[in-house]
Formats: structure tokens, C-alpha cells, sequence
């Protein structure tokens, strides 16, 4: 059995780290150090969940039309 998280569970974890990092600057008790490299890890977390975010958009245009991924439209949850 694999112990590698899968890209949504890494992206979760990310996104989890990222809240709690914002809660931390949010409270304003960590001292200026601290709050730069909070900041500095919180825009590296920002970056992978970006990254995986597009990646699974990608995923999902490859499945719509792997032949024309250009082709698909953007979901609407309104059902347009």
C-alpha cells in the first residue's frame, strides 16, 4: 500500500496548512520573523493548490474531448 498522497489529498492538506497559516497572520501574534516566513510558506502552498487546480481543470478537458480539449466549455452550476 502506497503512503504517496494522491494529488486531492495533497491539495487538501495544502489548503488546510494555507487556512491556518492565514488564521496565525490574521490573529497578528507571531513576531515580524515569524509572520515572513508564514507569508513565505503560505505563497508556496497558494502556488500548489493553483498547480493543482489547473491540472485538474486539464484533466477534465482531456476527458471531455481528448481528441479537442480546446472544445470544452466551462461548467456552470446553473445549468446553462
Amino acid at each position: 500500500m502506497s503512503t504517496t498522497p494522491t494529488p486531492p489529498q495533497d491539495f487538501e492538506r495544502s489548503l488546510d496548512e494555507l487556512e491556518a497559516l492565514v488564521q496565525k497572520l490574521e490573529a497578528g501574534d507571531l513576531s515580524l520573523e515569524e509572520s515572513l516566513g508564514a507569508y513565505e510558506r503560505g505563497v508556496a502552498l497558494y502556488r500548489q493548490c493553483q498547480s493543482a487546480l489547473e491540472q485538474a481543470e486539464l484533466r477534465i478537458k482531456l476527458l471531455a474531448d481528448p481528441a479537442d480539449p480546446g472544445s470544452a466549455r466551462e461548467f456552470r452550476s446553473d445549468g446553462e
